[in-house]
């Protein structure tokens, strides 16, 4: 049966990997897979994630937090092998039940709190930390906009970044339909990067942190390789923008953490002391997956 040929059953059943890139870990249930208990550092602040757009939001506030000067934002950084199933242990769980990276313990209080999704963890860390966060008028700004893109995020991540680039067989329509969304979403920060130099106006916040993973990497030619079928280069104000949330010392350190693919002086697999930002080698790449 082609998929032009292909109509929902009455009740849906899962009787088949659904194929692509992930197959082997997705699953219609939740819950652990395995007992395995996550690694503790010696900073108050461990997060446990990967290298993905989402991940590297959490590293690039703790990256500019750090160089604020707040020595309590030193953290370690362990390493979440999602196309392993890593996220399905026992230990990862207990952070976060929806099994997703990143996810945060901050042990600094007489117990240990727990903090998941990426948007709750940028909002958590500023907080703590009274940075990057507005307290004035702007505050709502960055608030909306930073909810925006956790809502927009899915139609370019899941949506056209699976069915363009993961999807084991390539759906004209499915395509069509994310390409669209995508490019009208890039039309809605052009606009607003029209006018201010920020996301949330003129002071750099958590807002552009959250989007810079995303928008700016796809902006930049570096997410999906999309970029000339998006003819991204159209957007100049995004352009202008991601340039300069990308030349921020402090973002380039962010991206590097937890990330495994791609050219290893761009690769810090685990980040535990700010030393091993000049002391990666490929030797500790190879031995943590990359």
């Amino acid at each position: 049966m082609s998929d032009a040929d292909y109509a929902p059953p009455r009740v849906w059943v899962w009787n088949k990997e659904n194929g692509g890139q992930f197959a082997s870990i997705n699953r219609p249930i939740a819950g652990p897979t395995h007992e395995r208990e996550l690694p503790v550092g010696k900073h108050p602040l461990q997060l446990y994630s990967l290298g993905t757009p989402n991940g590297v939001k959490v590293t690039i506030l703790l990256e500019e937090l750090l160089a604020l000067g707040h020595e309590g934002a030193e953290y370690d950084a362990w390493l979440i092998k999602i196309n392993t199933g890593e996220q399905f242990s026992s230990g990862f769980v207990a952070i976060n039940p929806n099994s997703k990276i990143p996810a945060l313990v901050d042990r600094s209080g007489p117990e240990p709190t727990r903090v998941f999704e990426s948007g709750a963890i940028l909002i958590y860390l500023a907080e703590k930390f009274g940075a990057f966060l507005p307290t004035d008028a702007s505050r709502a700004e960055c608030l909306s906009w930073l909810m925006w893109q956790m809502g927009a995020a899915p139609f370019l991540g899941g949506g056209f970044g699976h069915f363009y680039a993961y999807a084991p067989v390539k759906i004209e329509y499915a395509i069509d339909r994310y390409a669209m969304e995508v490019k009208r979403q890039m039309d809605v920060l052009d606009r607003r990067l029209a006018g201010s130099e920020f996301i949330a106006g003129d002071h750099y916040t958590i807002a552009d942190m959250a989007l810079w993973p995303w928008y700016g990497a796809l902006a930049q030619g570096q997410l999906y390789s999309a970029g000339e079928f998006l003819q991204v280069q159209e957007y100049r104000h995004v352009q202008r923008w991601a340039n300069l949330v990308g030349a921020r010392p402090a973002v380039q350190r962010g991206r590097m953490v937890n990330r495994v693919l791609g050219d290893p002086r761009g690769c810090l697999p685990e980040r535990h002391d700010a030393s091993d930002f000049e002391t990666r080698t490929l030797d500790k790449l190879q031995a943590t997956g990359g």
